[in-house]
C-alpha cells in the first residue's frame, strides 16, 4: 500500500478520520486526553529486537530548512533516517529518528501511520523525531498547500520527495521485522559532553532576553558568558542480546547546527558524531536523539568555521564514548509503552486572517512569507482538534520519553528531578507542529523563540502534566 492511500489508523483508542496528504489536516481525533490504557510488560526472553535505516538525502534543487535558505547545491554527506522496531511487548513498538529540520503536523502524523502499517501495529505505538540539521528537509504538507497557493514561493517539501521517503521506510520496517534477533538485557550510562551546550537566550537587568547566542557566534560577549542554562549530560540507553550490543540510541540536548545556509546538505556534527560511533561498532545500530534544546545552541563554543564543525564533532563522539563506557547490561525484566495526548492552547498573538495576508503580501521576504504557512497549519490543525501525541519507552528503571517540536531544556530537567531514581533519557523535536515551546515564565522575557511559539504560556503546565503522567506509569 502507498501513502496516497493509508487507512484510518487507531491513534490512543481514536478514531483518526482524514490525515491523507490530500485531505491535509481536515481530518480529527476525538477531543479527550487521557492517557492511552494499552500496556504491556513482558519478561525477557519473549523480546525481539529489528534495526532499520534508509536514505532521505533530498534532490538537487530541493528546498532546505522550509525554503528560506539556499536549495540542495551539493551534499557534504548523506541524510539517513534510523530506528527500531520491538516485538513481544503487545503490539510492535517502532521508534525512529530521522535527520531533517523537522516533521510537522499531517505528515508527522503519516509518517507514523506508515511505519506503524510496515510494522503491523497502530500509529500510536509509533514515535519519530528529527534531529533538526538545517541544511535539511522541514516537512509541513500543509504548509506546502498553502504556499503552493500563491504560485511564487518555493517549496517547503516536495511531495514526490517525501512520499519516496516513506516507500523506503515502510520497506526498511518490513525488512527490519524479518530479521529480528532476541533482545535479553539493557543497560544505559551518561557522560558529560565537553565545550558544546550553551544557553540561547541572555537575560538582562531587566528581566528580559537582550540578547540570542544562537547556534554560532563571532560575538566576544557571547563567548565570554557563562554557559547559563543546560542539561551538560549526553545519556546512551543500549539493548543487548547477551553480551552482544544491537542498539545504542544517543540523548543529548543542543542545536544540531554548526552552520548551515550554504546549500551543501549534512547531518551536521550531531549526525557526523554518530556516523563515526557507527563506524567504530559497525554491529550496532547507533541512534542520535536531540532532547530538549529549543532554547539550547552551540554559539557560546562555535564561531561558524568549518574548523569549528570538526571540534564539535569530537567533542559529542567524546561524549558518546565516555557514556558508552559507563554501561552495565542487566537482564530486562520488564517493558512496556505509554502515551498521552495533548491538545496544545492556542497563542493568542497569531490571527490567521492577518497571517494568510503577510503570505500573499509578495513584497515580504520568502522567509516572512513561509514560516507564517507553519503558523496557519497549526492553528488549523488545533481548531481540528488533533492532538499531539507524548509517549514513552519504560524498560527495568529507564524511561525514554518522546515530546514535541523545540521544547526548552527546562522539560527535559523537569522530568528528571520527578522521578531521580530512574534514569529518564528525553527525546524532543517530535511532532514539530507547535515549533517553540517554551517555559509559561519565558513568555514575559521576550526573545526570538517566544516570537515563535505557536501555543499560549498555558501549555506548560498541560506538557508538564503529561510528563508527569507518563513517568508516574513508568
Amino acid at each position: 500500500m502507498t501513502i496516497e492511500n493509508i487507512c484510518d489508523t487507531e491513534i490512543n483508542r481514536r478514531r483518526f478520520l482524514s490525515t491523507s496528504a490530500a485531505a491535509g489536516i481536515a481530518g480529527a481525533l476525538t477531543p479527550t486526553f487521557s492517557a492511552s490504557l494499552a500496556t504491556a510488560s513482558n519478561k525477557a526472553g519473549s523480546l525481539h529486537i529489528g534495526t532499520f535505516r534508509f536514505d532521505v538525502t533530498p534532490p538537487m534543487g530541493h528546498s532546505l530548512c522550509g525554503g528560506w535558505i539556499k536549495p540542495v547545491l551539493g551534499v557534504d554527506d548523506p541524510l539517513e533516517a534510523i530506528g527500531y522496531v520491538i516485538l513481544g511487548a503487545g503490539k510492535p513498538i517502532v521508534v525512529c529518528v530521522v535527520d531533517w529540520t523537522g516533521l510537522l503536523n499531517s505528515a508527522h502524523i503519516q509518517w507514523r501511520q506508515a511505519l506503524a502499517e510496515a510494522a503491523g501495529t497502530t500509529a500510536d505505538r509509533v514515535t519519530v523525531h528529527c534531529v533538526h540539521q538545517h541544511n535539511a528537509p522541514f516537512a509541513c504538507l500543509d504548509a506546502e498547500d498553502i504556499i503552493l497557493e500563491q504560485g511564487d514561493l518555493p517549496h517547503i517539501i516536495e511531495r514526490d520527495f517525501y512520499r519516496r521517503c516513506l516507500d523506503s521506510g515502510q520497506k526498511a520496517v518490513e525488512n527490519a521485522i524479518k530479521q529480528a534477533t532476541s533482545v535479553t538485557h539493557v543497560a544505559y550510562g551518561q557522560a558529560e559532553v565537553q565545550k558544546v551546550a550553551g544557553n540561547r537566550r541572555i537575560i538582562g537587568l531587566s528581566g528580559k532576553v537582550i540578547s540570542q547566542r544562537g547556534s554560532s557566534s563571532k560575538s566576544e560577549v557571547h563567548q565570554r558568558l557563562p554557559e547559563g542554562l543546560i542539561d551538560p549530560m549526553l545519556k546512551t540507553v543500549a539493548f543487548y542480546n547477551g553480551d552482544k550490543k544491537i542498539v545504542a540510541s544517543h540523548f543529548y540536548a543542543c542545536h544540531p547546527m554548526s552552520y548551515y545556509g550554504d546549500g551543501q546538505v549534512s547531518s551536521d556534527f550531531c549526525g557526523l558524531a554518530r556516523k563515526e560511533r557507527q563506524k567504530q561498532e559497525p554491529d550496532c545500530t547507533h541512534l542520535y536523539f536531540n532532547g530538549c534544546g529549543g532554547n539550547i545552541g552551540a554559539g557560546k563554543y562555535n564561531n561558524g568555521s568549518k574548523e569549528a564543525r570538526v571540534l564539535l564533532t569530537q567533542r559529542m563522539l567524546n561524549g558518546m564514548i565516555e557514556s558508552e563506557k559507563k554501561l552495565d547490561p542487566q537482564a530486562i525484566e520488564n517493558l512496556h509503552w505509554e502515551t498521552h495526548d495533548v491538545l496544545p492552547p492556542l497563542n493568542p498573538a497569531f490571527d490567521e486572517e492577518v497571517l494568510m495576508r503577510q503570505i500573499s503580501d509578495k513584497k515580504q521576504r520568502v522567509v516572512s512569507r513561509n514560516r507564517p504557512s507553519f503558523t496557519v497549519t497549526f492553528i488549523r490543525r488545533i481548531n481540528a482538534k488533533i492532538p499531539i501525541t507524548l509517549s514513552s519507552l519504560h524498560v527495568n528503571d529507564a524511561s525514554l520519553l518522546h515530546l514535541p517540536s523545540e521544547s526548552f531544556i527546562e522539560y527535559q530537567l523537569r522530568a528528571q528531578a520527578t522521578t531521580p531514581n530512574r534514569f529518564v533519557a528525553c527525546a524532543a523535536y517530535g511532532d514539530g507542529g507547535p515549533w517553540y515551546i517554551p517555559t509559561a515564565d519565558a513568555y514575559p522575557q521576550g526573545g526570538y523563540a517566544v516570537g515563535v511559539a505557536w501555543c499560549a504560556p498555558e501549555f506548560d503546565q498541560m506538557l508538564s502534566g503529561g510528563i508527569q503522567d507518563l513517568l508516574s506509569r513508568a
